[in-house]
């Protein structure tokens, strides 16, 4: 069976946000506008007043107390959405890890949005790096369509009964937030199909909030240790569930993303750039034209940042004869980028290859197609043994 064919329209990212978001059903929604996704609680909230969507708007002073609303409410059974970026992440950080603490499949939308000391409203992937061990599932989108499709296959991973966490699904804000795309909105019916094996699940347990010392006991008290580990599995399960969840969505909607990693020209490639965000779609056609040219180079897109697509990613890059990682965000602390830190960490498994560090698109600069022109020919230089950077900060060196 398949899904009707949608609605098509040219929408700005916030706007496709609001709207499947409400094509899910939430019945608890508490969200505070914060540049550049407060179109996001705008739209939502209006969707809600002009009775086309029945659910609870909570009007708060600030995202602490937003996230605060989405935990309690899920916690009661409610399904819940909310919205930020940026310092709103940040302002609701303590509320961030109780949420996961306590196993709260809240699902919410991050503009990612600079976070420095200097104040910066402007693009970049700071917030969710800032983030990234609170124990949340992270998954990065592309574009406008993917933002749609994502949202909804969102509920599906947080609300399993084998998963149970919060889901943080991430888009690039002044670029997709503000970006008019043409994009297919599903249908009502087929959201609600597509949603509707969460209603067949057993009823999830529920974690009260409470003290624990760490001793693991059993029984109607669950020890810290064991509550901890427990949540560690369902992140690790959760990469096999993305996958699933992912293959589900294509074969009803006919549009398929490759579940924790997307691939683009890799079963041939030589070299490998690691990319995540609206950054990935550039490189895709500065891949094409590199093809062109007799360089054998593919694209493999992070999504699933947390938990990290490890399996994926051996499997992917094992046998490339270089790599480069494109970050949009910094590691304070660590030479090079958070990603490609990470990715630095599977290179036993990978091969001992070079892993070349690059640092572009902060504070609202783009990421363009010379710099990444740029990325695919040191790597390929890389590849033919010649010397490289192990880092490299674009913008400081054009």
């Amino acid at each position: 069976m398949k899904a009707k064919k949608g609605q098509v329209s040219v929408m700005m990212g916030n706007a496709v946000t609001a709207t499947v978001a409400a094509l899910c059903r939430p019945e608890v929604i508490a969200c505070y506008p914060i540049t550049p996704q407060s179109e996001v609680a705008e739209t939502i909230s209006s969707i809600v007043a002009d009775g086309k969507l029945d659910a609870d708007i909570v009007e708060v002073e600030g995202e602490n107390s937003a996230m605060n609303v989405c935990r309690g409410a899920s916690l009661a059974g409610a399904r819940t959405f909310t919205a930020t970026s940026s310092y709103g992440l940040v302002y609701m950080y303590d509320t961030i890890l109780e949420t996961a603490g306590f196993r709260a499949p809240v699902v919410m939308a991050n503009v990612n949005r600079e976070t420095p000391g200097i104040h910066a409203v402007s693009s970049g992937q700071q917030d969710l790096i800032s983030t990234r061990d609170s124990g949340w599932i992270q998954i990065i989108v592309e574009n406008n369509q993917e933002i749609a499709d994502q949202l909804i296959m969102c509920y599906r991973l947080a609300e399993d009964y084998d998963i149970q966490l919060p889901v943080m699904m991430n888009y690039d804000g002044y670029y997709l937030s503000y970006l008019n795309e043409e994009v297919e909105i599903p249908v009502q019916e087929d959201v609600d199909a597509f949603l509707a094996p969460l209603k067949k699940q057993p009823k999830r347990p529920v974690i009260v909030p409470g003290a624990a010392t760490g001793a693991g006991t059993h029984g109607m008290e669950m020890g810290y240790v064991e509550a901890r580990y427990k949540h560690w599995s369902a992140m690790d399960r959760a990469k096999k569930k993305v996958d699933e969840i992912d293959k589900e969505f294509g074969d009803y909607f006919g549009r398929s993303y490759g579940g924790q990693i997307e691939e683009y020209k890799m079963d041939d490639a030589e070299i490998a750039i690691v990319a995540s965000g609206s950054a990935a779609g550039t490189a895709k056609d500065v891949i094409d034209d590199k093809r062109a040219a007799g360089i054998k180079v593919g694209l493999v897109k992070l999504r699933l940042f947390r938990p990290f697509p490890e399996e994926r990613l051996i499997q992917a890059l094992k046998g490339k004869k270089a790599i480069s990682v494109i970050d949009r965000s910094i590691c304070f602390g660590w030479k090079y980028g958070p990603m490609c830190t990470e990715l630095k960490a599977l290179a036993s498994s990978i091969g001992n290859v070079p892993i070349l560090s690059y640092i572009d698109g902060l504070a609202n600069l783009d990421i363009t197609i010379p710099h990444i022109g740029r990325v695919v020919d040191e790597t390929a230089a890389a590849a033919e043994g010649k010397a490289y950077q192990d880092i490299t900060w674009i913008p400081l060196e054009e």
